[in-house]
């Protein structure tokens, strides 16, 4: 295997990238505001305070459209509670914050699981038709073009609609499912190169075999692009999950980013002035997304000394 630097050396020069130490720090700072956040607020992810009246919980709304930074009482069977809403309510009372901070975190969960799904298909599809050649090669390539001609979005739509139930967990299956070609087909150009070096026919020689080879050999000298195609199929499953929420077709029960933005669409929240429940969404969206741009950018200059400024 060839020698290259060390993970020390590569950490060094990435956390001397300025574009990778931004997109970084707006991960971690979505990341830990979504785990952290909903325990700043008494209510629960569709943004209702939940009343104990004796062995059932009865979720409770508050005051509607309230704007960010109100207070609201609220009326329950030990008394008067006075709650403070960070971000305001929406039309049926529910707290924004609370919205946002499960809305994220339902996202990430979905861009993770569906993100990890997709790189993993793309990198067996691709090790394996690059690696073998031949009669397999074509088969799985031909299986991987016709999924990258079939209009995905589309394809998502027709497989959520015939669900009865979906949660976070079966739409990341969904996105997943579909959304690994791409990578496929850069894995299989990029194993293409590599099955011809040195180290792979002295991998040969010894006695190893194929899935050895591949994953023993070939991957390690491949972590920095796997890793690259990772964050791209995780940005990419978060904005399908976000269409597939806006169009009604996410989780049946729960709160997401997407459902928040179709509810303030749906109910004309911009139209009845009510930014703070549509603004919100919508603009953690973008700068995760531009985060997570940012780390490949950045990776991409790391990776690659020609893009690397002195």
């Amino acid at each position: 295997m060839p020698v290259g630097k060390s993970k020390f050396e590569v950490l060094k020069i990435a956390l001397k990238n300025i574009k990778f130490k931004v997109g970084l720090g707006i991960v971690i700072f979505f990341a830990l505001f979504a785990i952290i956040g909903p325990l700043l607020v008494p209510f629960d992810n569709m943004g209702y305070y939940p009343i104990k009246v004796g062995d059932r919980v009865i979720p409770k709304p508050t005051e509607p459209a309230l704007p960010p930074g109100s207070l609201s009482k609220v009326f329950t069977p030990n008394g008067t509670v006075e709650v403070k809403h960070y971000l305001g309510t929406d039309s049926f009372g529910r707290d924004v914050y609370a919205q946002l901070t499960y809305g994220l975190r339902s996202s990430l969960i979905v861009g993770l699981l569906a993100g990890s799904i997709a790189t993993a298909i793309g990198l067996l599809i691709g090790f394996i038709a690059g690696y073998k050649g031949g009669l397999v090669d074509e088969i799985l390539m031909m299986i991987t073009n016709i999924m990258l001609v079939i209009p995905t979005m589309a394809l998502l739509i027709i497989i959520a609609a015939y669900l009865p139930y979906r949660g976070i967990g079966i739409e990341s299956v969904i996105i997943g499912l579909t959304a690994w070609p791409w990578t496929a087909r850069a894995v299989r150009a990029q194993t293409l190169s590599l099955k011809r070096r040195e180290f792979v026919d002295l991998s040969k020689l010894s006695g190893q075999s194929d899935l050895q080879i591949i994953f023993g050999e070939i991957l390690p000298n491949m972590v920095s692009y796997v890793f690259m195609v990772f964050i791209l199929q995780f940005s990419g499953a978060i904005l399908a999950a976000v269409g597939l929420d806006f169009l009604g077709l996410g989780p049946t029960k729960g709160m997401s980013l997407g459902i928040m933005l179709q509810m303030a669409v749906l109910w004309n929240a911009i139209n009845l002035g009510y930014w703070w429940w549509a603004i919100p969404p919508g603009l953690v969206i973008a700068i995760l997304i531009t985060g997570l741009y940012m780390i490949n950018l950045g990776l991409e200059e790391v990776f690659n000394p020609r893009l690397r400024r002195e």
